[in-house]
């Protein structure tokens, strides 16, 4: 993916976030947040301090529109750094292997396991910062639940049609 490419697809999920994904809410527990994807579409082989910053803004730009005071910066910088290391666990791939590395080439079960982890880490910090509470826990963990389900349904839908088109 071109770098060009790669900022029109940042913003139109940007937008579909803010404008729409951002108002679905199915009884208290499913929220999809699908923003989540810039962490597998930015490529590996970029500057990783770049990576972080853009990570961090754009998280901040969610909270901004969604009024939730830093929590999806948080969330997303947190998967964000973490996501080389799910990258040597699931993939087994060194330094050298980053400039060649694309996700869409790498069997479909690492990929599965590498987005569902960071889906669930993500979505679990978020739903634990927005109630701040360990009271509600198990509701914590249905919402995290619920709400990875819808957001992995709708990036794997999105990844397979959208790849399907590029292959045609």
């Amino acid at each position: 993916m071109n770098r060009i490419s790669l900022i029109i697809w940042l913003i139109i999920i940007f937008f579909l976030q803010v404008f729409v994904l951002n108002n679905i809410n199915f009884s208290g527990y499913v929220n999809p947040y699908l923003y989540i994807s810039i962490i597998f579409l930015f490529p590996l082989n970029k500057n990783r301090f770049l990576f972080l910053t853009i990570a961090f803004l754009y998280g901040l730009g969610v909270d901004f529109f969604s009024d939730t005071g830093g929590i999806h910066a948080f969330s997303l910088l947190f998967v964000a750094y973490l996501r080389l290391l799910f990258v040597k666990i699931f993939f087994k791939k060194t330094e050298l292997d980053y400039l060649l590395f694309r996700l869409h080439s790498e069997p479909f079960g690492q990929v599965f396991n590498y987005v569902v982890t960071l889906t669930i880490i993500h979505h679990f910090i978020l739903i634990s910062l927005a109630n701040f509470s360990f009271q509600n826990l198990g509701g914590v963990l249905l919402n995290t639940l619920y709400s990875s389900i819808f957001t992995l349904i709708l990036y794997f839908l999105g990844s397979y049609i959208f790849r399907r088109k590029q292959v045609d």
